[in-house]
């Protein structure tokens, strides 16, 4: 069956037995779940406290509840409303976005549960619930029905015993597979016949692999030994695929039953930790400061704690709504286009940093054509090939690690064949006969002009050796554990003294426009590594054509073939000396690695000698040759890795990533060799191609194209750091505006934490005042076109290194935030300071004062954004002015100017008497207009001393739409008229 927890107790399974055969251990059928399937999360009754805790898990929530506890117990400065309302909000918008969810899985599941599916019973088809089938049951599935369950596949309409198989909805493949029936079973096409079924299936526990199963079926025939027969996963059935071009089958029923920190919330978590600290810094000055003023006798500990508290609620109050509006966004800015899937949430942070800090991108390429060539042919089997009809016999299926794969064959003669075929390295060493300098030179020649190819050899077999081959490969198949090894050993003695029949080669013809993703990747600063199987001569044909490698490049190899001649430790160091000559360093800086003052050095190694060079070293003298290894390849623009397995690119990717530097990489590949270097890198990529769906299926993106990688880093990778990193650094900004002036306040009110600002003002801030404006600046800001960025790869290096988010701009954002906070606190202070501050002379209070240091507060971070943001549309006109414009009307609301029934709160007609003074409102555009100044200033120093190529390109195009202005098309119409079908213009 299909529930959830599956074989795990027993690993024998009983078909058509009510009680089980004899010598066998006893029958629990309880042991077995039905085919529930359960996929929601709550129930009913335990939605809200499951949910509750689920949430008050995050130290966010926590923490910000132990707040609201603490302003409930104690006399807080601060009204608990301020903290509460915040978290209840988030809370609540959670638990009903949950809770929607979670419905909507219920009744998936019920209609999957309620599904009805056939079952055989006492050689009746009998029609039943999906949840109510169990382990053992015989099903009649038919054409385009979907499987109920995981079933091993018994018999069929077809005469063959095959059927056909789309998994689409479990590995996106639509192509239909074929699967075939037990041996001994497929002859059974009736409901009678099937139901007189005795056997029992053995199989390993479950694993995750889709495309591996190891298990074997006993079938009981009225003898007291069964007959022992292999499953494998041609004979698995999963549930979720669907039967195609079968009239029906029977089946028995059976089951088989990490996340990495992002990169750029290291770097906000070390903010946030800073935030905490000065923070708590101004908590303890507070403190501190109250019991130096209040140092009477009668001044104990519970004092001091509730004085403690009361500065804990008010400088942490502020700090509410920015951890979930900053995860809100980001879940908002998945840097893929209309082309794209996305499967990890988790990896935008990595492709919009990739080359960051010496990042080492890694791209491998498989991108086939169907053209093949015939190198070499032998005439007699060719001829006996053509007359003869051929009964396949077993299958040696292909791997990745002996390279080749092989088949038996039964001609009409009575004769027995081996045809197997594989790369050349894995066939010309067990070759003992044929033209093989002929077909060696032949294929080496296609290999270098960019053909892969492959090798064909064959071998006859007499009965004898026929069926020792078969009783090795049988013994093989029906082993439950080790079941791999055991076939490759048994592969490994059958795949022997072949006769070389010839070659083929394919055209590996590259996508459109993969030349020009690479060229661009290089541009923007990135190192690109091409890791293949391939021989090496098509391997760098193939670089030569995607432009990888140039004329120009000096290629260095670091191959079998040269450590033949030379001990790997002498290769090595000469090569080293190499790019070292003109270099200097071993530390260079290889993000500007295609400068023109170097040469370009591109470097070749094979799977052989890599496996060499990883292996730890026993001498000293010889030194980590690891180490040396990448020192090498630090200093070469690219890499070609050729002849590799699938453990191997995993590897090197691991070896990068560890690496002094820690780069960001990223893999991308389309075929099923390349998952293990997908899941290996930070941000992997897979290819929804002629190769099938595994890679695409293990990704955390799939793209149709090669070419969309390009769109996706430099121009949607390129949006997501510009974006986040202004979010980041612009909330700690704007909190330390909103921060330091209560601080500051305590000075000249004893320390007694007094509120600078009304509890409105509090809870409001970050969740409507100042939030909307960044929330579509980081949905939509687009500091350079599009289209500007596809052209000038050039772009992407200005963010290399984590530059936006280094500790030197964050420091900056600090100081900009104190200095802010300062003008508006002391600004207002000193035109309190004028007892003739209002026209009547009176004065104002420290609500009116607390008001105006707000007021300039909000205007000032909000046009700083507006000073920042370099795309505009109606809605950011909208969202910006908006948000300044009901900032006003709710004070104006909240002071009972609108609202009569507020006249009796401390804040009735504050505002308005504060608008009511023109000092207030000269006082107000001052303050703004100095806060703002030393951003201005800065900005404009920096563009005319050193800019970024992205500020150039803003300055070239206000002046283009300074050109194309009315004004200056009137100006110089006859001029501009020459250019009126131009693109460019």
């Amino acid at each position: 069956c299909a529930g959830e927890e599956n074989w795990v107790d027993s690993r024998t399974i009983y078909i058509g037995h009510r009680e089980p055969p004899s010598g066998t251990d006893a029958y629990i059928p309880q042991r077995y779940p039905d085919n529930r399937i359960v996929s929601s999360k709550y129930t009913f009754w335990n939605f809200v406290p499951k949910n509750l805790f689920e949430q008050f898990r995050r130290i966010a929530n926590f923490y910000f509840l132990i707040i609201f506890l603490v302003q409930l117990i104690i006399d807080t400065p601060t009204s608990p409303i301020t903290s509460g309302l915040p978290l209840f909000f988030v809370i609540t918008v959670t638990a009903v976005k949950q809770g929607y969810e979670d419905w909507l899985r219920h009744k998936a599941d019920n209609a999957v549960n309620q599904c009805p599916v056939h079952i055989i019973q006492h050689g009746k088809v009998v029609r039943k619930q999906s949840r109510r089938l169990r382990v053992g049951d015989i099903v009649l599935v038919k054409e385009d029905e979907t499987f109920p369950c995981d079933l091993i596949f018994l018999s069929s309409s077809r005469e063959d015993g095959t059927c056909f198989v789309t998994t689409a909805s479990l590995d996106g493949e639509s192509s239909h597979k074929t699967y075939y029936a037990v041996q001994d079973t497929k002859a059974f096409h009736t409901e009678q016949e099937v139901d007189t079924i005795n056997a029992t299936i053995e199989c390993e526990q479950p694993q995750s692999d889709l495309y591996k199963f190891v298990g074997r079926i006993n079938i009981y025939q009225d003898r007291d030994e069964p007959i022992a027969r292999p499953l494998g996963s041609e004979n698995l059935l999963l549930r979720g695929a669907t039967l195609k071009n079968t009239e029906h089958i029977f089946d028995k029923t059976g089951t088989l039953t990490e996340n990495n920190m992002e990169f750029i919330e290291c770097c906000v978590d070390g903010h946030v930790y800073v935030a905490d600290a000065i923070c708590n810094g101004q908590i303890l000055t507070g403190t501190v400061g109250m019991d130096m003023i209040d140092s009477s006798p009668g001044a104990g500990g519970k004092e001091r704690e509730e004085l403690f508290f009361r500065a804990l609620c008010l400088c942490h109050t502020v700090q509410v709504k920015e951890e979930e509006s900053v995860d809100g966004i980001k879940k908002g800015l998945q840097p893929c286009g209309k082309s794209s899937s996305v499967y990890i949430s988790s990896s935008p942070d990595e492709v919009a940093l990739v080359e960051g800090m010496k990042r080492l991108g890694f791209t491998y390429l498989r991108l086939k054509d169907n053209h093949m060539e015939i190198l070499n042919r032998d005439d007699d089997i060719e001829r006996q090939v053509s007359l003869t009809e051929f009964e396949l016999m077993e299958v040696l299926s292909f791997d990745s690690v002996r390279r080749r794969m092989s088949v038996i064959v039964k001609s009409s003669t009575g004769e027995y064949y081996l045809f197997c075929k594989g790369a050349d390295s894995s066939i010309f060493p067990r070759v003992i006969q044929g033209k093989v300098d002929q077909v060696r030179a032949r294929v080496e020649h296609n290999a270098v002009e960019g053909l892969r190819t492959l090798c064909v050899a064959y071998k006859t077999l007499a009965q004898d050796e026929y069926e020792s081959v078969c009783k090795q490969i049988n013994t093989a198949k029906l082993a439950l554990h080790d079941r791999d090894k055991k076939l490759a050993e048994a592969f490994d003695v059958i795949e022997r003294d072949l006769i070389l029949l010839g070659a083929t080669a394919v055209e590996d013809r590259l996508q459109d426009k993969a030349a020009d993703t690479i060229e661009s990747l290089h541009k923007a600063g990135m190192k690109v590594w091409v890791l293949t199987g391939d021989k090496m001569e098509t391997a760098a044909a193939t670089c030569y054509a995607c432009k990888l490698f140039h004329r120009n490049t000096e290629i260095l190899e670091l191959t079998t073939k040269r450590t033949e001649e030379q001990s790997l430790h002498d290769v090595l160091f000469d090569l080293s000396k190499t790019v070292l000559r003109h270099c200097g360093s071993l530390t260079r800086d290889t993000v500007s690695g295609l400068s023109h003052d170097v040469p370009d050095y591109g470097l070749i190694i094979d799977g052989a000698t890599l496996s060499a060079v990883m292996k730890p070293t026993e001498e000293s003298s010889s030194g980590n040759y690891k180490e040396i290894f990448l020192e090498i390849c630090r200093n070469c623009s690219a890499v070609l890795c050729c002849r590799m397995a699938p453990l191997q690119k995993a590897q090197i990717v691991k070896m990068i990533k560890t690496s002094k530097e820690h780069p960001i990489t990223l893999a991308i590949g389309d075929g099923a060799n390349d998952v293990s270097m997908i899941l290996e890198a930070h941000v992997g990529i897979g290819i929804m191609g002629k190769e099938g769906r595994q890679a695409a299926r293990n990704s955390d993106y799939a793209i149709p194209k090669f070419k969309h990688l390009k769109k996706m880093l430099l121009v949607h990778g390129h949006y997501y750091y510009i974006r986040i990193s202004e979010l980041v650094q612009y909330f700690f900004y704007k909190n330390v505006c909103f921060i330091f002036p209560q601080f500051l306040y305590q000075f000249f009110c004893g320390f007694s934490q007094q509120p600078l600002y009304d509890t409105a003002y509090l809870t409001l801030y970050n969740i409507s005042f100042t939030s909307l404006p960044i929330l579509l600046y980081s949905l939509i800001e687009q500091h350079v076109n599009m289209d500007i960025l596809k052209r000038d790869p050039s772009l992407y290096r200005d963010i290399a290194k984590n530059s936006l988010l280094r500790w030197r701009i964050f420091i900056y954002w600090t100081l900009l935030g104190v200095f802010d906070a300062v003008v508006f606190f002391f600004g207002a202070y000193f035109l309190f300071d004028n007892t003739t501050f209002t026209s009547n002379g009176q004065m104002f209070g420290n609500w009116t004062f607390g008001t105006l240091v707000f007021t300039v507060l909000v205007f000032t971070v909000t046009l700083k954004l507006a000073l920042d943001t370099q795309y505009w549309t109606w809605i950011n006109h909208f969202v910006i002015w908006g948000s300044l414009l009901f900032y006003v009307i709710f004070s104006l609301l909240w002071g009972g100017i609108i609202w009569p029934f507020l006249n009796y709160q401390r804040m009735y007609y504050v505002f308005m008497q504060m608008l009511s003074s023109g000092p207030a409102w000269l006082g107000i555009i001052l303050l703004i207009t100095i806060s703002l100044i030393p951003d201005m200033l800065k900005k404009v120093i920096c563009r005319q001393l050193w800019p970024t190529s992205a500020e150039r390109i803003q300055v070239k195009a206000q002046t283009h739409l300074s050109l194309m202005s009315p004004a200056s098309i009137a100006r110089n119409k006859p001029v501009l008229l020459q250019y009126t079908d131009c693109t460019d213009v």
